[in-house]
């Protein structure tokens, strides 16, 4: 298995919140990852790629989960809105997180019935928990990534011969998923501008009409955008439509 697979489905098996209902604290984790099987890697050679793994969590948490897209439109969001530093960034990352746990639940589902419970109990091997633990977070993000985008990286790569989306190794599914959020994210995001812009524009012609040039316009602007946000039930909708777009 190549290392970028090994670390991402080793973090996926840490993140996910049933699986650590398997394993309760530290002790839990250095138990569960030390048990000595004959065959496998070592107790204490599993234990310290789990701690790498744990330092590497924040990057992984953002390349293969549905963060990236969710946290860049809210931010979007709220640069559309004007209203500068609220919501504060330690609301939008955590809004962002949970909002990433609903939408990664079901994948994270399908990890621990295929890997962590057999693995737990003793029925697979380390190297067999990862491989199927990496099936669910590989189609995951298959049905979010572009073909476009992975055609590129496959040739980035240096592949010869295309393999099927299957088999695509996580070193090219990885930034092609990547990629793909990004865009999604940039699209949705101008969607919410367009509204909070015209109303700008209304407010500025305004105010250039009556003459008032010396009266800044987001000081009438930022209260209408939040009478129509409030009045729209935005944040409803914008959670709503974000979750459905990883459909």
């Amino acid at each position: 298995m190549k290392p970028g697979r090994l670390l991402a489905v080793g973090a996926t098996l840490l993140l996910a919140g049933p699986v650590c209902a398997q394993a309760p604290g530290w002790e839990g984790l250095v138990r569960q990852l030390g048990k000595p099987e004959s065959g496998d890697l070592g107790g204490v050679l599993r234990v310290v790629m789990a701690l790498a793994i744990l330092s590497l969590a924040p990057s992984l948490l953002m390349m293969v989960t549905a963060f990236t897209r969710i946290i860049i439109v809210l931010s979007f969001l709220r640069g559309a809105m004007g209203t500068q530093s609220i919501p504060p960034n330690s609301v939008l990352a955590g809004l962002a997180l949970f909002l990433t746990f609903f939408v990664m639940y079901p994948t994270w589902d399908q990890v621990q019935r295929q890997a962590v419970q057999p693995y737990t109990a003793g029925k697979i091997s380390y190297q067999q928990a990862l491989e199927r633990g990496g099936e669910p977070l590989h189609d995951f993000m298959l049905r979010q990534t572009r073909d476009q985008d992975l055609l590129l990286f496959v040739q980035l790569g240096g592949l010869q011969t295309r393999p099927p989306k299957e088999k695509l190794p996580f070193r090219v599914l990885v930034p092609a998923f990547m990629i793909s959020e990004l865009r999604t994210a940039f699209e949705i995001g101008l969607l919410l501008y367009v509204p909070f812009l015209v109303i700008d524009l209304v407010v500025a012609s305004a105010l250039m009409s009556m003459g008032m040039m010396m009266l800044p316009p987001v000081m009438i602007s930022l209260p209408l955008k939040l009478l129509l946000f409030v009045m729209a039930d935005g944040w409803s909708l914008l959670a709503r439509n974000v979750v459905l777009s990883f459909g």
